[in-house]
């Protein structure tokens, strides 16, 4: 079954969780997709797992578009597929608009990611209007890593509420769904129950709408160290296929990323 914004609107409201896994190639999203996992995320992580960077940085709007297309063509249409433009693409208006339309026609995405808060409320609206469904990102955001570094976002009470305004309002903009990354998990739990849309929750608990993680951590293929909150479901799978179906079934069952985080304690 293809899934559909109207259905991750009804697994909300059922307190039931969306599952999520990145992508970049057409191997990976059939497996994927076999797996029934919900959505797919070609993420500009592919810099980092796949290029080999230290950083998304250098990911051309290019890069996203052919990996995108990979995906689509692994994925045969089963997941929900979203798009990150990548660093520097949503700069302006303009450039947002010439980013998001390639990635849609000539990726064949369903949905286009933009990371931030305020500085992107004018996109939303635009890209809104015009048809093109968006899914923002809070919290840990990677593509300010020079500025901000690697480190959990809204740990005190002022940056906790500035971060759940950002959430409100990026909704209110058109926002249908929404990546919160690194963030502690009391706080991600209120931001998901204060929204209406779909809450994905990366390194923020079990106490989101869904999760995602990199396919490449939940296989144990990143080279160098894996994000802790990560979790290898190879190990003792008899296959890429049987991993990624543990990972869903876990995510699906809430016993992850808790019973992970009791065993690694």
């Amino acid at each position: 079954m293809k899934r559909n914004l109207v259905y991750f609107q009804s697994l909300k409201k059922q307190s039931q969780p969306i599952v999520c896994l990145t992508a970049y190639d057409a191997a990976f999203a059939h497996c994927a997709a076999k797996a029934e996992v919900d959505v797919l995320l070609v993420g500009d992580s592919l810099g980092m797992v796949v290029q080999g960077h230290h950083n998304t940085l250098s990911v051309t709007l290019d890069e996203m578009v052919y990996h995108t297309k990979l995906v689509q063509r692994g994925n045969q249409q089963q997941a929900w597929c979203i798009a990150d433009l990548p660093f520097m693409s949503d700069a302006s208006l303009e450039q947002v608009l010439q980013s998001s339309a390639r990635l849609i026609k000539e990726g064949g995405a369903d949905m286009v990611k933009l990371e931030g808060g305020t500085r992107v409320l004018a996109f939303v609206e635009t890209l809104t209007q015009l048809g093109i469904p968006v899914c923002g990102h809070l919290g840990l955001l990677p593509q300010s890593v020079l500025k901000k570094g690697y480190r959990v976002q809204g740990r005190d009470e002022a940056e906790a509420q500035r971060l759940l305004d950002e959430a409100l309002a990026l909704q209110e903009a058109g926002v249908d769904m929404l990546v919160l990354e690194c963030v502690p998990s009391a706080l991600a739990e209120r931001v998901s129950k204060a929204l209406k849309i779909p809450v994905i929750g990366i390194g923020a608990g079990v106490n989101t709408d869904g999760q995602v993680l990199v396919v490449y951590d939940i296989l144990g293929l990143t080279p160098g160290h894996t994000p802790s909150f990560s979790h290898n479901f190879l190990q003792g799978a008899n296959s890429i296929n049987q991993a990624m179906t543990s990972y869903a079934d876990a995510v699906r069952n809430r016993r992850f990323p808790a019973s992970v985080h009791e065993m690694k304690a």
